[in-house]
C-alpha cells in the first residue's frame, strides 16, 4: 500500500505522543514493504528525505510565527500536497486543525482518522474555540472513511454522539528495563524518596488538586512537577505553592531516558488527566514500573483497571500520600508491566493498525 501520515510535526519524534506513534508505525510499515510517507514541518530538526525507509515530505509550517493558527496553514499545505500523490490511505492523527480542510482531501484515498481525545473540553480554550473544536470533531467524523478511538471511552462517546462506529486501538509503549540511579544526582533526588507529576500544566490535568493534597499532607516526601511552567496557569501554580519547599517545578524534560529513570525511581506517580484518549505518559509510567495514583475517570480506569490507586478530591490525595508505600504494592506494578507486554506493546498496536488499513481498503474496493 501507498500510505501517508498527516497531523504531526514529523518524525523522528521531537515533540509528543502522536509523533512517537508516527515514528514507530511508519518504520514498521516500511519494514513490511509498504511505501510510506510522513509529513514533517519545514523546520523539523531532521531534514533528510528518508528516515529508516520512510519517505519524509517537508511542508511549510508557520506555527513558530503565528502560534496555533499556523497549524491550520501547515495542515492545508500537507493536504494540498497529498492531492498530487495518489495515496491508497491517508492516516490523520487528530482532527483539530485539519478537519476544516476536509473538502480538499483526495477523493480516491481512504481517509482514516485517529480521533484523539475530546479536545473541546480543555479549559484553556475560550468558549468560542471550544465550539469551533466541537464543529471540527463533527467534520472529522463526517469526512473519514474509518475512525480510530484510542480508548474505550472515546469509542463509546463517538457511538453515542454521532452513531458512528470506530475501531479501538490503544497507544503503545515498551517496558523500561535498564534503570540507572545516576540521573537522580542531576536533580538532587533519592531513590524511592520523591513523588512525581508529568503533564502539561493545564487545569484539566488536576495538578492543582494534587498539589493542594500534597500541601495538606503530613507526609513530606518531595514532589517534582515536570512540564512547561512558563504559561499563565504554570505561573499561577508556582505562585500558589511557592512557600512549600517540597514542591519543585522542574520545567519540561524531553530526554526519554531521564524520564524513564525518574518514573522508575519515584515513590508515587500522579496522573491527573481527564480529557479522553489513552494518554501516552500513562502507558510510559506503567512501563517504567511506577506506582500510579490516577484521577478516577473512565479513561484512566479502562487502562489501569485495578492496578492503581484512584483519587477524585484534595482529601483523597492527602490520605493516599499518608498511607501508600511503593514496597507494599509490587503486585500492581507487575500487573501493569504485564499489561504493557501483552496489551499495549508496539508490535501488537502496529499490527492492529495494519489490519484496519487492509480492512478499510477492502471495504472501499467493494463499494467501488
Amino acid at each position: 500500500m501507498r500510505i501517508a501520515i498527516l497531523g504531526t510535526r514529523g518524525v523522528p519524534n521531537y515533540y509528543g505522543g502522536f509523533e512517537q506513534f508516527a515514528e514507530f508505525f511508519s518504520t514498521y510499515l516500511a519494514e513490511k514493504g509498504h511505501e510510506v510517507y510522513v509529513y514533517n514541518s519545514h523546520n523539523h530538526p531532521y531534514q533528510e528525505k528518508i528516515f529508516k525507509g520512510v519517505n519524509i515530505i517537508h511542508q511549510y509550517d508557520p506555527e513558530h510565527k503565528m502560534g496555533t493558527f499556523g497549524q491550520f496553514i501547515y495542515d492545508y499545505n500537507c493536504i494540498m500536497d497529498s492531492r498530487k500523490r495518489d495515496f491508497d490511505i491517508i492516516l490523520q492523527l487528530g482532527y483539530t486543525s485539519n478537519s476544516v480542510w476536509y473538502f480538499l482531501l483526495p477523493k480516491n484515498s481512504v481517509i482514516i482518522t485517529n480521533m484523539d481525545g475530546m479536545e473541546w473540553k480543555r479549559t484553556k480554550y475560550s468558549k468560542i474555540v471550544q465550539q469551533a473544536l466541537k464543529f471540527a470533531e463533527k467534520l472529522a467524523v463526517k469526512s473519514s472513511d474509518c475512525l480510530v478511538a484510542d480508548s474505550i471511552g472515546i469509542q463509546n462517546y463517538l457511538l453515542a454522539k454521532y452513531k458512528k462506529s470506530s475501531t479501538y486501538i490503544a497507544y503503545g509503549s515498551s517496558v523500561f528495563e535498564n534503570p540507572s540511579e545516576n540521573i537522580l544526582e542531576t536533580y538532587q533526588l533519592q531513590k524511592d524518596n520523591f513523588n512525581m507529576i508529568l503533564a502539561r500544566l493545564e487545569p484539566e490535568n488536576n495538578i492543582e488538586m494534587i498539589l493542594d493534597g500534597i500541601s495538606l499532607s503530613t507526609d513530606k516526601t518531595p514532589i517534582i512537577v515536570i512540564g512547561n511552567h512558563q504559561t499563565k496557569f504554570g505561573e499561577y501554580l508556582k505562585a500558589k505553592f511557592k512557600n512549600y519547599p517540597t514542591i519543585k517545578f522542574l520545567g519540561a524534560i524531553y530526554n526519554f531516558e531521564q524520564l524513564n529513570n525518574l518514573r522508575y525511581f519515584s515513590k508515587l506517580y500522579f496522573h491527573g488527566h481527564t480529557v479522553g484518549g489513552t494518554n501516552p505518559s500513562l502507558l510510559e509510567a506503567m512501563a517504567s514500573s511506577a506506582l500510579i495514583l490516577a484521577h478516577d475517570n473512565e479513561f484512566n480506569k479502562s487502562i489501569l483497571k485495578e492496578n492503581a490507586y484512584y483519587f477524585s478530591s484534595v482529601e483523597d490525595v492527602k490520605n493516599l500520600t499518608q498511607t501508600i508505600e511503593k514496597s507494599d504494592n509490587l503486585r500492581l506494578i507487575q500487573n501493569n508491566l504485564n499489561a504493557i507486554r501483552n496489551e499495549f506493546n508496539w508490535e501488537k498496536i502496529n499490527g492492529e493498525y495494519l489490519q484496519l488499513f487492509q480492512g478499510c481498503i477492502s471495504r472501499s474496493e467493494k463499494r467501488k
